[in-house]
């Protein structure tokens, strides 16, 4: 009996665990500093009153650092992780011990994260996610920048790599000169004034306007916000009527800040835009897409070109003017932190039509997009978008009349326009389906299309409402893995006897296709 070689002795050998970097408890620490700062604050801000001795809110403020602190280290020097043929073992916890195999198959988005911080330091945190779920498979704070992109490239040959990569060492190459991995094929990239243009195309800039009034809220005392803004407004209309000025001059006025406002916040959505967009690339390798983006913080992130289960192309009048859409995608994976999804999402923020069209069909061969043909929707139930207004608007608009505010009822001239724009809404959609995918459309002032691929179909749903069974219609729902957004998936409006066909249809599709996910 032949003894096996030394290759096969190394393969059948188990490698050895792996710490995360040194550091590692450093940000486990600035983390949960970062979840205790408002008690921590509170303790020693609302501890000082009273009669009680000041010593002892300091005293209490720094035996809780000291439990972080100390909880910090533990979970570094407990936490291991070992990198298998096929699937990675992580093994964790101080008091409850906890193993985890997590297959290289199963693996469905790697996130490679670094905030300005981690730069610094030349790490990076490594999240693993599979389908579903609440929290990633696997959360790696921190490791070398070099071992986290070679854990990446091994996830991206699902395991196939022998040789885990070696540990590194303080006499590693410092993080500015590793080399990330080189990506066969650039699909899509920004260049800055692309950033820039999605930052004026959009209305992020409400976002630091609303965080700057809620911070304002918390963070003084009740009324202090509210009584500020009475009385600098007080001022303002008092030195205003001391000029006399005329109507015309109220009214350059009031163009004059509206137009003030309208630059403030498109500034601040282009600033968001630097810091989210800087830098972005789309790239594909062996069937794998990999995005990386950020200006402070750095965020790679790749999925499998097979976990993609639905597709959806947006354009706001904006960016229709300017010619451009935005390409999302929905994947298998489900993690979410702190209400910010960090799993690739976006393939184009944004781009032309033709780009659009183009990354779709390289990403679908099978797939002819756009249809050449959509099946239009009835219009003799168009009203029925808008009936919602129709009964909301007279009934404030009443109210107001009815508490001697006569100006309410300038509300009712919204009636008009949301039924034109429910005939619109109705006259746009449609649907297509044929033996490879199924697309909707919709909307008219915020156009959409939204399409999956029928062996990424888990559930179909017909369903009728008492007004769909009063004007005769029905509606095909259709359901995939990680559906998010605001725009289902779903054939509305359809005669009742098409929308049966059409369920039958894909109910026999469904039964002879294999789900893909």
């Amino acid at each position: 009996m032949s003894s096996p070689s030394p290759t096969e002795a190394a393969l059948n050998e188990a490698p050895p665990e792996q710490r995360l970097h040194r550091w590692s408890w450093l940000f486990v620490l600035l983390m949960q500093l970062r979840q205790f700062l408002l008690p921590l604050v509170a303790l020693l801000v609302f501890g000082n009153r009273g009669d009680r001795d000041q010593m002892w809110s300091y005293l209490a403020a720094l035996v809780v650092i000291v439990v972080l602190v100390g909880t910090s280290v533990l979970q570094y020097l407990t936490y291991r992780y070992r990198i298998g043929r096929d699937a990675i073992s992580v093994r964790s916890g101080v008091v409850s011990r906890n193993r985890r195999e997590i297959p290289f198959a199963r693996i469905h988005n790697v996130v490679v994260h670094q905030n300005p911080l981690h730069r610094l330091f030349g790490v990076a945190e490594l999240r693993l996610e599979s389908a579903g779920g609440a929290r990633p498979e696997a959360e790696m704070r921190v490791l070398k920048l070099s071992q986290a992109l070679a854990l990446e490239q091994l996830v991206r040959h699902r395991g196939q790599a022998v040789v885990a990569p070696p540990a590194t060492t303080d006499a590693d190459l410092d993080a500015d000169a590793v080399t990330p991995p080189v990506d066969d094929g650039v699909l899509l990239q920004l260049s800055t004034p692309e950033v820039v243009r999605i930052g004026l195309l959009s209305n992020r800039g409400w976002v630091v306007v609303l965080a700057a009034v809620g911070a304002s809220f918390q963070l003084f005392p009740d009324g202090t916000v509210t009584d500020a803004i009475e009385e600098g407004g007080r001022q303002a209309l008092g030195y205003a009527n001391g000029l006399h000025p005329a109507t015309w001059v109220w009214a350059v006025a009031a163009l004059v800040a509206a137009a003030a406002f309208w630059v403030l916040l498109r500034v601040f959505s282009v600033v968001l835009a630097l810091l989210r967009y800087h830098g972005f690339q789309l790239s594909e390798q062996e069937r794998r897409l990999t995005v990386v983006s950020g200006l402070l913080t750095r965020l790679r992130s790749s999925v499998a070109r097979r976990r993609i289960q639905a597709w959806t192309l947006r354009e706001s009048p904006l960016q229709r003017w300017a010619g451009r859409r935005h390409l999302r995608i929905d994947i298998a994976a489900g993690v979410s932190e702190e209400n910010q999804r960090r799993d690739l999402r976006e393939l184009a923020p944004l781009a032309t039509p033709e780009a659009a069209d183009a990354l779709v069909q390289h990403l679908l061969p099978q797939v002819q997009w756009p249809p050449a043909h959509w099946q239009p929707v009835q219009q003799r139930g168009w009203w029925r978008l808008s009936l919602g207004t129709a009964v909301w608007v007279p009934l404030v608009a009443a109210a107001g009349v009815w508490n001697e505010v006569p100006w309410a009822a300038v509300i009712l001239l919204w009636l008009p326009w949301s039924a034109f724009r429910a005939h619109r809404q109705m006259a746009r959609m449609g649907y297509h389906l044929d033996d490879q995918y199924v697309a909707v459309r919709g909307g008219w002032w915020q156009r959409w299309w939204r399409f999956a691929e029928l062996d990424k179909l888990q559930v179909l749903r017909l369903s009728r409402s008492p007004l769909d069974r009063l004007l005769g219609t029905a509606s095909v729902w259709l359901d995939t893995a990680g559906a998010s957004g605001s725009v289902a998936l779903c054939l509305r409006y359809l005669p009742d006897a098409e929308a049966r066909a059409v369920h039958a249809r894909l109910s026999a599709a469904l039964a002879q296709r294999r789900l893909r996910w």
